[in-house]
């Protein structure tokens, strides 16, 4: 049996990042860009206004003010989208729009609010600065820049530099195909007639959810029966997919025969059982590179491996260099008893509290208690060396989701 960080070696140790394709540049959103971008043109391409109002010479406008206004001929008007025709000169202005490029000689842009037209001129009631609400060429990036870096996570922001830049499409990391065995004979699935004998399938789905959710592709294989052929025949049509995650017939019982098919069909396995509550019995595998994950059959168990395991080497596999969860330190609501030698995952609900966080456990633990991560929005890592944590003290907790990096009340219009 090994620890966690152990297994978390050997895991991410084998998988490397995925080949490149070029996909648009929405459906890159939340990929990992996979090569340099360059800026092939300055943005701005020219000189701009930023304000509706009249480009000028900003030495025409000494002495302006509410009750002296300079008055200047207005030469031409200036729409966006649009080629200025004529330079400006001393005592001229020229109309401009927001966006419009700035005229010849014009070195400033006083915005319509602090002017008057008057016909064929303008009135000007304020002294402008050299370069006043102009936007200079090359002022966001400039040509060659290197904008982003391969391994840029493309976020909104990257989508509209990208969209900027003339970029349709970009190289990013390949998905993924995570193929999903469930196993036993007990299980029938989603739609099937559940009886005292039998238990619908839920661990295909709630894995199915997790890999989408990392940036994996799922791919059903379905349901193997505990025997070793038809467990043979779905393993190998796995076998076409990136990564091969099986839930159950991992343990010691007559009809865990996931072990013996791995290796039957050319999967080394590179460890068994893992010093961890819950999901101990889990397993890890590799066939030409290809890595293959044994997980625990009960519920809990199997969403709590692939949170520390998948999880990680998907995102490894798809370009990310952050591949684990953000955790936080937490104040305990409750004593927590557990068993020295063995780390623990948790089931817990994190609160705000003042400036801190604390934590609670959403009720009993078993591994088949599907309920527990239904509550919970983060896990409570409790290491090897403890058996007993006290109300108070703080413990670190993994966070599942964003529920934290949200408030009902807009608290920045609070000052």
């Amino acid at each position: 049996m090994i620890t966690v960080k152990e297994a978390l070696e050997h895991i991410l140790g084998s998988v490397s990042p995925l080949g490149l394709e070029r996909v648009d540049i929405l459906s890159a959103l939340g990929r990992i860009v996979g090569e340099d971008i360059h800026a092939p043109r300055d943005i701005p391409p020219r000189d701009n206004s930023a304000m509706d109002g009249y480009a000028l010479k900003s030495e025409d406008t000494t002495g302006a003010g509410a009750e002296s206004p300079v008055v200047l001929n207005v030469i031409e008007d200036i729409p966006a989208g649009y080629t200025p025709q004529k330079a400006v000169g001393s005592g001229e202005a020229a109309r401009i729009m927001t966006g419009a490029p700035v005229p010849e000689g014009a070195d400033a842009v006083v915005m319509v609010e602090e002017t008057r037209s008057d016909g064929n001129s303008v009135r000007i009631y304020a002294e402008a600065a050299k370069g006043q609400n102009i936007r200079y060429a090359g002022e966001d990036v400039r040509e060659g820049d290197l904008v982003m870096r391969a391994g840029t996570l493309l976020r909104p922001a990257e989508t509209g530099m990208l969209s900027a830049l003339g970029r349709s499409f970009v190289k990013v990391y390949q998905r993924p195909l995570v193929a999903l065995i469930a196993t036993g004979d007990e299980l029938v699935d989603i739609d099937g007639a559940a009886s005292p004998g039998k238990i619908v399938n839920s661990n295909n789905y709630s894995l199915a959810a997790q890999v989408m959710e990392c940036g994996g592709i799922p791919l059903q294989i379905g349901i193997a029966k505990d025997n070793k052929d038809d467990l043979a025949e779905k393993f190998r049509d796995a076998l076409r997919a990136d990564i091969i995650v099986s839930s159950a017939g991992v343990s010691v019982g007559d009809y865990d025969f996931v072990k013996d098919v791995m290796e039957d069909i050319g999967i080394g396995i590179e460890f068994w059982q893992v010093a961890e509550r819950p999901g101990k019995p889990m397993t890890f595998g590799a066939r030409e590179g290809k890595p293959v994950f044994g997980l625990p059959g009960n519920p809990v168990s199997s969403m709590i491996t692939f949170e520390q395991y998948v999880r990680p080497a998907i995102l490894k596999m798809t370009g990310y260099e952050n591949i684990f969860r953000r955790t936080i330190r937490a104040k305990l609501t409750e004593d927590i008893k557990k068993k020295r030698g063995l780390r623990y995952f948790i089931r817990g609900r994190i609160k705000s509290q003042g400036r801190g966080f604390v934590v609670e456990t959403t009720g009993e633990q078993g591994s088949g208690i599907l309920k527990s991560m239904v509550l919970a929005n983060g896990i409570i890592v409790i290491p090897e060396n403890v058996d007993f944590v006290k109300a108070g003290n703080e413990v670190m907790v993994q966070i599942l989701d964003n529920s934290q990096d949200f408030t009902k009340d807009p608290e920045y219009l609070s000052d």
